[in-house]
């Protein structure tokens, strides 16, 4: 069997910077084994899949793997997969909705830039599991959380650009995600770094899903709804966001990296 898959680098306007993802069409679904496998083999932060759903509410269905759990919610394989509908597979295409396990998603073309829509996810006072700040490290000023994600803020964005935790201790905390953010520098209102071990992905290089809760908190403390974040990996993010009362808008580019077949 041969499928189709494209490498696009996400929140980045060029290649080699960004946060990398894997996108498979599909015609129909393979077994979940397969899908597993397949994203354990490309050993990205996630691989995508998507199937159309004609005439139903959404255009697609889509699904993220990372190389060792499906997600529940992936923002920079989400913004590569309307990449490859809008320039590739369907030119001139403006909006897709697609159909996941964190609901109707919907991502909308803008000039260069595509605009996602996703659910907002503010983060709330929290008893931290006590292995959480010595795996990570350095002296935040609070420590919040979502069912998903602890939220862990600090003083400046120097204090995040310097951590250096111990990503196997991070990999046996209560919850699988951990964000770390600070008030932004050099143009940005705020900066962040993601880390997941426990789900395959050490550091994350950018991450749409954890804006879901950076945007909302920072909006609260800055008293403004839009604001332009910038993920400090080595690879680096830029992610230009908007909260919209329960919703976030995810707006960033793509660099299309590589076209191939997979052959299983």
């Amino acid at each position: 069997m041969k499928l189709p898959i494209y490498q696009l680098d996400a929140f980045t306007s060029e290649v080699f910077s960004g946060n990398p993802a894997a996108v498979c069409p599909l015609e129909s679904w393979l077994d979940d084994v397969t899908l597993q496998s397949i994203g354990l083999e490309n050993n990205l932060s996630e691989t995508a899949f998507f199937v159309a759903t004609p005439g139903g509410e959404a255009d697609f269905r889509l699904r993220w793997f990372t190389p060792k759990v499906e997600a529940r919610l992936c923002g920079h394989a989400t913004l590569a997969s309307a990449y490859v509908i809008f320039r590739l597979l369907d030119p001139g295409r403006q909006s897709v909705v697609f159909d996941t396990l964190s609901g109707l998603l919907t991502v909308n073309a803008d000039g260069d830039r595509l605009v996602m829509d996703f659910p907002a996810r503010m983060p709330g006072p929290t008893d931290p599991d006590p292995a959480l700040l010595p795996a990570l490290g350095g002296e935040p000023e609070a420590v919040l959380a979502t069912e998903w994600d602890y939220t862990v803020v600090f003083r400046d964005a120097s204090a995040v650009r310097e951590l250096r935790p111990n990503i196997s201790a991070l990999a046996g905390l209560d919850r699988a995600r951990i964000i770390v953010t600070a008030p932004g520098d050099n143009g940005f209102d705020c900066v962040s770094r993601f880390f997941a071990p426990a789900n395959g992905v050490p550091e994350d290089p950018a991450t749409g899903s954890a804006h879901c809760t950076i945007i909302p908190y920072w909006a609260q403390k800055l008293g403004k709804p839009a604001l332009r974040s910038y993920q400090a990996s080595a690879r680096g993010g830029v992610l230009d966001c908007e909260l919209a009362g329960d919703r976030v808008k995810i707006a960033g580019q793509c660099a299309l990296y590589l076209e191939g077949t997979i052959d299983i």
